[in-house]
């Protein structure tokens, strides 16, 4: 029976693989590989370069298709959900025939998910989703990888979590009222507007990094009111200069004095 893999390939650094994902990488006939546009080619780049690095045979082959268009423009959740469920099924028929297309009855066929498959990516709903239908039969498996959270945390050299402390992990989009209500420690993903620009708190700080894990990296911290302005800017020129941006960040509550 056909076998797909959703392989989580780490946050940028070649290195970041596992040696369970290097394993999986060495089975792989067809790689599935969503291409973004131009501006995002250097991610096109960086999963060739993985499998260059760490698959040592030559029987593998990338099968590149172009990503649905979608809609951004929707601002309320409602719209909005009904945005990314309309995309979501385009980007399913594409998958359905990329696998049937391209695989044999006992093919092996992969998708390379930048971080953790787990942590805000559709490919596993999406592959669930073609299970259901039935249309095409095929088993899969997900392995697991570094994500941008954690290797977020290891550059700016801090624990995710104090002693104690719950952990809330959101969208830029549910930002908008500033901190959530009983939450310190709150990692923002999917930021495409400086949701941060929400918060107006003086005691929190924030730990910001884009492009983790490449020669591009950046990496500011401190009181978020005080460099709020300066990753805007740092972030605006980034954008600017290569295209696209992939960003998260951590905003962390200074507990008062004891």
């Amino acid at each position: 029976m056909r076998e797909v893999l959703v392989i989580g390939i780490g946050a940028g650094d070649p290195d970041y693989i596992t040696i369970q994902a290097i394993k999986a990488l060495n089975r792989v006939d067809a790689f599935f590989i969503v291409d973004k546009g131009t501006a995002k080619d250097d991610l096109v780049a960086l999963r060739k370069e993985i499998c260059e690095r760490h698959i040592t045979g030559s029987g593998y082959r990338f099968v590149e298709v172009r990503d649905p268009e979608r809609d951004r423009t929707p601002t309320d959740s409602d719209r909005y959900a009904d945005a990314v469920r309309a995309w979501l099924e385009q980007r399913a028929a594409m998958f359905e025939r990329m696998i049937t297309d391209e695989l044999g009855e006992d093919g092996v066929g992969a998708f390379l998910v930048w971080g953790d498959p787990s942590l805000y990516d559709g490919t596993i709903r999406i592959i669930d989703q073609l299970i259901e239908r039935g249309r095409v039969p095929f088993e899969y498996s997900v392995i697991p990888g570094v994500s941008s959270l954690h290797s977020l945390t290891a550059r700016h050299r801090i624990p995710l979590n104090r002693i104690g402390e719950p952990i809330h992990i959101t969208t830029g989009r549910r930002l908008a009222g500033g901190m959530p209500p009983g939450q310190d420690n709150v990692v923002v993903m999917l930021d495409g507007e400086c949701a941060f620009r929400n918060v107006a708190d003086d005691d929190v700080q924030i730990y910001w990094g884009a492009y983790l894990g490449t020669p591009d990296e950046l990496l500011i911290s401190g009181p978020v009111t005080k460099v709020g302005a300066e990753i805007e800017r740092v972030r605006a020129e980034a954008r600017k200069r290569k295209g696209w941006i992939m960003d998260t960040y951590l905003l962390r509550r200074t507990p008062p004095s004891p």
